[in-house]
């Protein structure tokens, strides 16, 4: 049996049960290792000194509404120095959750510090689910700090909380699915983070941290399958008038449009998909190459549908080699190649929910095959060329080795004519396709099929 985990770059990597086994306790390993060895040089006082430090500069993040500064100090997962060195010094001075009720300067934020302090340790152990439960304790007590707060002056580090609570339940998740366990902590952060949407959609300049928020609960409801929930928050986003959609932040506005791209291609709005995927594209920091690669992923199938096709230069660029044949099927009118790159990539098309948009393509790839024909008799007798009989056209698909028979073929056919891919009609009797002297075969002008 094997499992797969993703890196940071989206790459799935499959792992035997015996190699995951063996990967996780050599990291085991290192970060006991890790620990005894700063540990080891760690006194009393320095860790004191280290708490003491961090405790100050928390404070005094929120005295100054310093927000670059407090978002620095709330993530938890980046492995930042200061971080892991304040991790060290709770394991070996333990007595910080009384420095902190004690002091009247910090035991006002003391729900969000003791939580946030047992998190940190939990992470740096390794102990993924308790660090999920200790931080979402102090991402709840951040969260109601942050309300009483008139201004958007923490917003960032609001927006690090968002985050973070998404990435520990994800690993949480997989601790707990490695351990036999039902993973549900996800679903728990997609929970708390509603509660932060609702913080964020009133009136005010805090609204515009409801599109970063929007975003990580979509990455959440794809991760677990459950889209039909991103619906409330996109009319919240879509029918407030508080803001204009371009005031929010350019990073926010890509993302967005990516995911609600995404949804449009699962409920096959090839025009609202286009539209939205086509602004994300646009947007896009070029420097970007690993989410310019993401759009293009599901634009592409997009453009296809309306008849747009990519050059093989953009398929090279951005490593997106899988949509090379599909596009040379539509180009040679070849309906056996595309069978064979959707059977090729079968698993990955499935995975990115684009199968079925690319299966819809066959339509056209028989367009094109018949075009090609019509063209082929047009060279050889111009008063002829617009009567296609269905024999050519059999024996055109038995040279790409495609077993068809005549009956099979005047299906195709009337498909074709009736979704105005083909101008014409059939003399059925002597099996002729007679096609229109006049733009015989029309363009989508960016329009599905049978739009």
């Amino acid at each position: 049996m094997r499992n797969q985990e993703t890196t940071p770059f989206g790459v799935a990597v499959e792992l035997t049960d015996r190699g995951k086994e063996q990967d996780c306790r050599r990291k085991a390993w290192r970060i006991a290792a890790e620990r005894e060895a700063a540990m080891a040089y760690l006194s009393m006082g320095e860790a004191h000194r280290r708490i003491t430090e961090y405790l100050n500069r928390f404070s005094d993040s929120v005295a100054s509404q310093d927000g670059a500064s407090l978002k620095s100090l709330l993530s938890l997962s980046s492995n930042s120095p200061n971080l892991l060195a304040l991790a060290d010094s709770l394991n070996v001075f333990q007595d910080a959750n009384r420095l902190i009720r004690q002091s009247d300067r910090y035991s006002q934020f003391g729900d969000i510090l003791v939580n946030f302090f047992r998190a940190l340790q939990c992470y740096r152990l390794g102990n993924l689910v308790d660090a999920y439960h200790a931080f979402e304790k102090s991402a709840n007590a951040f969260t109601q700090e942050f309300r009483s707060w008139d201004s958007a002056w923490a917003l960032e580090a609001l927006y690090v909380v968002a985050y973070e609570i998404r990435i520990i339940a994800e690993r949480a998740d997989r601790e707990l699915a490695s351990n036999g366990k039902s993973p549900e902590k996800l679903k728990g952060a997609g929970s708390f983070l509603m509660k932060v949407f609702g913080v964020l959609a009133g009136k005010g300049p805090k609204r515009v941290g409801a599109l970063y928020v929007t975003c990580q609960l979509f990455k959440i409801y794809f991760k677990l399958g459950t889209v039909h929930l991103c619906r409330s928050v996109i009319r919240s986003i879509e029918t407030a008038r508080i803001f204009d959609f371009e005031e929010f932040p350019k990073r926010d506005r890509v993302t967005y449009m990516y995911y609600t791209g995404r949804l449009e291609v699962f409920n096959e709005n090839f025009p609202a998909a286009d539209q939205k995927l086509s602004y994300a594209l646009m947007h896009c920091n070029p420097q970007r190459e690993a989410n310019i690669r993401m759009i293009l992923k599901y634009l592409i199938p997009v453009k296809l549908s309306m008849g747009i096709l990519p050059t093989r230069v953009l398929l090279e660029k951005y490593n997106l080699f899988e949509y090379g044949n599909v596009v040379q099927s539509l180009t040679r009118g070849d309906p056996r190649l595309l069978r064979q790159a959707l059977q090729e990539h079968e698993d990955r098309f499935l995975r990115s929910g684009v199968y079925l948009v690319l299966e819809k393509l066959e339509l056209q790839v028989y367009q094109r095959l018949v075009k090609k024909i019509y063209f082929i008799q047009r060279q050889k007798d111009p008063n002829k060329a617009h009567q296609i009989k269905l024999e050519v056209i059999v024996k055109a698909l038995q040279w790409l080795e495609v077993d068809m028979d005549v009956d099979e073929v005047e299906c195709i056919m009337a498909i074709l004519i009736n979704k105005g891919l083909v101008k014409g009609y059939f003399a059925h009797k002597s099996k002729v396709a007679v096609v229109s002297k006049q733009d015989p075969f029309p363009r989508l002008n960016g329009k599905p099929v049978g739009s």
